[in-house]
This record gives C-alpha cells, sequence and structure tokens, in this order.
C-alpha cells in the first residue's frame, strides 16, 4: 500500500500473502520517530522502511496474542530497542508496557490510545491513531477485531468461548463504529486470505474507514447480537493446525533469532540418512518440474505464497524438515515463511538438487499430470478413482459425481482408505493441493496422477456434477459448453 500521510504523521503497511497478515509503520516526521503495528517475525522489511523515512523505530503495539504468526515484536525490542506496548490483561511474560482502555502512549507529537474490543481474543485491543493537537482519530488500528467487509473470528482461543466472544465481538464491532469518526481510517491486521476471518476472502481492500464499514461490516447486517453471532459462527470453516501452537508462543515471547538462519547444504547421502529416520524432504520446486522427475519419498509443496500455510497444515509442528530449492533466494523464502509460524528446524537443503540426487545413486520417481478432458475420458471407461482434496465448502459448491473426498490436510491421516484396484487421480480448484496430494501418495509407491485443472474446469466444460454434502445425493447439474 502507498504510505499514507496526515499533516506530519505517516502511515504505511506491508501485507503478506498466503497469510493474509498486514502490518503498519506509523511514522511522526517532526519528531523522526515511528512505530511498528502487529509485526510479523522478519523485521527487516521495517527497519528498511523507517531509515527510508529517516525515523526511528520506538514502540511495537500489539493488538492482539495472535493464534495464525509468530510476532516479531521481540525481534524488534532486541534489534531496535522498541519498547512492546500491549494488553495489560493479556498475560505475555515478556519486558513490555501494559495498557487498558482509554490509556494513551506518545509516538513523538502523536497519539494511540487504547480501546478494549475483545471478541477475537479475549484481551484484544485496537488503538486509535490521533494526530498532533487533534481532539478526534484520523485512522484506528483493529487488529482482528473490525476488519474490512468482515470480523476476525472467535472460535480460536477455545471452544467452550466461542459463544461468549462472539458476543464480545458484535459489541466491539459497535463500539468502534458507533464512537469513532466515519472519516476515520480503518486499518485491520487481518486481510484478504487470512484464516482469522469469519469468512476468508479472494480479493477485499486492505483498508477501509469507519463510514464504509457501518454500511458493510457484518453487523450492519445484523438485526441484533444474536442474528450477528448466528451469523459469525455460521462462516467459520477449517484452519491449519499450527494454530494451536501460536498462542503459547505468543504469550511467553518466542526465541529472537536475529534475522532469517540461512540453511546448510546437504549432501545425498546426508539427505537419504534423514528421510531414512523420518525427517520429510520438501520440495518446492514448481509441479510440473516435480512431476516430471523427484527424490523418491518427498512431498511436493511448490513455493508460493502459502507454502508455510501448507507445511503448517502437514506436518507436524516445528518437527525437523530439509529442502530441496535450486536457488538461494527462494530458500530464503521458504525458510521465511517457514519461521513466521514457528518452523525453526529446517537442517539443510539438498545441494546439487535432482541431478546430485541421481549422480548418487539414489531413486527418482514421476507420476502423470493430466488435463480434466483427459480424466473425463479415464473416468468414462472406469480406469480411474478420483480423489478430491478441496475443503467441504468448495466440495457442497460442486463436485465430480463417485469422486471421494478428503481434504488435503486429513489426507496423511486416511491413506488407508484410498482404493487398491485403480489408479488415483487428485484434483482441486487449480492443481496446486492436487500436487500436494499426488506427491503424499507416490511416497506410498501408488500410482498416481496429478489434474492439473480443478473441479471448476470440469464443470465449465459440461462434464457431470453434483452438489452438496458427500453423502447427500443430489441431481446433477445442467453444464452449457463454454
Amino acid at each position: 500500500m502507498t504510505p499514507e500521510g496526515y499533516n506530519s504523521m505517516r502511515v504505511e503497511q506491508f501485507f503478506l500473502e498466503g497469510l493474509g497478515h498486514q502490518s503498519y509503520l506509523v511514522t511522526d516526521e517532526k519528531s523522526g520517530v515511528a512505530a511498528v503495528v502487529d509485526p510479523r517475525r522478519d523485521i527487516e522489511i521495517y527497519l528498511e522502511a523507517a531509515e527510508r523515512a529517516n525515523a526511528r523505530i520506538t514502540h511495537v503495539f500489539e493488538t492482539h496474542v495472535h493464534n495464525d504468526y509468530v510476532t516479531g515484536a521481540l525481534e524488534l525490542q532486541a534489534r531496535a530497542g522498541a519498547t512492546i506496548v500491549t494488553a495489560a490483561a493479556a498475560g505475555v511474560t515478556y519486558d513490555h508496557l501494559g495498557v487498558a482502555g482509554g490509556d494513551s502512549v506518545a509516538l513523538g507529537a502523536l497519539r494511540l490510545v487504547a480501546i478494549e474490543t475483545p471478541g477475537h481474543t479475549p484481551t484484544h485491543m485496537s488503538y486509535a491513531l490521533y494526530p498532533e493537537d487533534a481532539s478526534e482519530p484520523s485512522a484506528v488500528f483493529t487488529g482482528g477485531s473490525l476488519l474490512v467487509g468482515n470480523a476476525g473470528r472467535t472460535d480460536l482461543v477455545s471452544p467452550g468461548m466461542t459463544i461468549a466472544l462472539t458476543r464480545d465481538q458484535y459489541r466491539s464491532l459497535r463500539r468502534l463504529l458507533d464512537t469513532l469518526p466515519e472519516s476515520a481510517r480503518v486499518y485491520p491486521t487481518h486481510g484478504a486470505g487470512s484464516f482469522c476471518g469469519a469468512v476468508t476472502a479472494e480479493a477485499v481492500e486492505r483498508s477501509s474507514t469507519i463510514a464504509r464499514e457501518r454500511v458493510n461490516s457484518p453487523v450492519a447486517f445484523a438485526h441484533d447480537e444474536a442474528e450477528f453471532v448466528a451469523m459469525q459462527m455460521a462462516g467459520y470453516g477449517l484452519y491449519p493446525s499450527y494454530y494451536s501452537a501460536m498462542r503459547d508462543i505468543n504469550l511467553a515471547g518466542p526465541r529472537v533469532l536475529g534475522g532469517i538462519p540461512a540453511l546448510p547444504g546437504l549432501t545425498p547421502e546426508q539427505i537419504n540418512n534423514l528421510m531414512r529416520i523420518g525427517v520429510p524432504l520438501i520440495d518446492g520446486r514448481p509441479r510440473d518440474d516435480f512431476a516430471r522427475e523427484h527424490v523418491s519419498g518427498s512431498l511436493n509443496i511448490e513455493l508460493d505464497a502459502s507454502f508455510g500455510t501448507y507445511v503448517g497444515w502437514l506436518l507436524p509442528f516445528n518437527g525437523p524438515l530439509a529442502l530441496l530449492l535450486p536457488e538461494e533466494a527462494a530458500r530464503r523464502e521458504a525458510v521465511a515463511q517457514l519461521i513466521r509460524i514457528g518452523y525453526e528446524q529446517a537442517r539443510g537443503y539438498l545441494e546439487g538438487g535432482v541431478e546430485a540426487w541421481k549422480d548418487a545413486g539414489y531413486a527418482t520417481g514421476s507420476f502423470e499430470r493430466m488435463s480434466v478432458t483427459d480424466l473425463h475420458q479415464r473416468w468414462s471407461a472406469g480406469g480411474v478413482a478420483i480423489l478430491d482434496v478441496r475443503d467441504e465448502t468448495e466440495w457442497r459448491s460442486g463436485h465430480i459425481p463417485a469422486s471421494q473426498h478428503l481434504h488435503i490436510a486429513d489426507l496423511p491421516r486416511h491413506m488407508h482408505e484410498l482404493p487398491l484396484d485403480r489408479p488415483i487421480a487428485v484434483i482441486c480448484r487449480s492443481g496446486h493441493r492436487a500436487s500436494i496430494g499426488a506427491s503424499l501418495i507416490a511416497a506410498l509407491g501408488r500410482e498416481v496422477i496429478a489434474v492439473k485443472e480443478g473441479v471448476g474446469d470440469w464443470i465449465a466444460r459440461g462434464h457431470p456434477a453434483r452438489t452438496g454434502a458427500m453423502n447427500e445425493p443430489a441431481p446433477e447439474l445442467e453444464h452449457a459448453h463454454p
């Protein structure tokens, strides 16, 4: 986002695709001091932005104890000497300045005033930002409370607290919308793609205003608190399994790393020894390259913005792993994504890649990739079983008749349910999760096919489809050929 200025005040947003994470650098240009709101763990981006602004980072403001990523607050405390500001009631055990609702913290000539907004978490805080000598705030950092056209989900802390927290969320949203000026900018921490929203949005604006959210927020569509609670809870879907570890890490304060760790190169023999004792080799190359040839037994999670999320969904939390990525920049990106969610035990990477592995005499594998047109022909002849690894909402919106449904995160625990009499064709929405699933199945020595396209492409070509839950009979859909 282009930095937005208000007199001598400047707000710069940083967006992390995949995590859907939004953080902010707030600078008082007059005094040359700055604060970061809800920082990610790799903090160089904030230090570089502060240097460009000729400012010194003096504070970190945390809106809540995060459930979806490891905080970078302690990294900034160690590197910049920043004071960490968070809710006094949050119970964090590291050095910090605890605040309650109404407390004001000076940032040069600016003020950030804490507003209690429980809901996403019990001790959630928002921070209203006041320019110099202003009687009204020009912006508010809403964390996981008021999102753009959305609200932070309330089921991540404890199942027994979900209803009470959803009621709190309703009152918090009303407090923000009813008391702040309509011109105030709304800067949330959770954006498009974050599992922390009640609805995981694909593409929305990354900031808003109080005026817009008075119309677009979920509370605008609810007649009362009870209706809001029902609406929000109906929108809660799955979230990655690593979330369960984030709260405790962020309460205690994560280990200070001092930067993104560099990975050592490992020989094929060293990688083979690691794999023999159960350390997974994650191949982050493009799915086409992996299907063509790969280290036997390796897992393909293509390096894109969601790489870390799928590692956190599929592998034991913070377990040891090794990487196969030929380029240093790609390895650095992979490690950055891993440390953001608490995975700190990457042992190294396969130096020389697949070619070195082959040269050392170790086995490689491959599997077929197929279009939905070819899949339809094989499926019609009964020559292939279809495995759909999308989530339940996607499945209900349309799926291939007689296909088996297992969400990609559930596949490792349900391999024994896959048919043994035919090759398995794995399909998803775009081919990404299908390649992950195919690599898992191929590691067992099974014949597998990764479908290059998705169920939407199958439907668009007029092939048979059904809607509804997996065990509910439903009529076939009528589809016109495009």
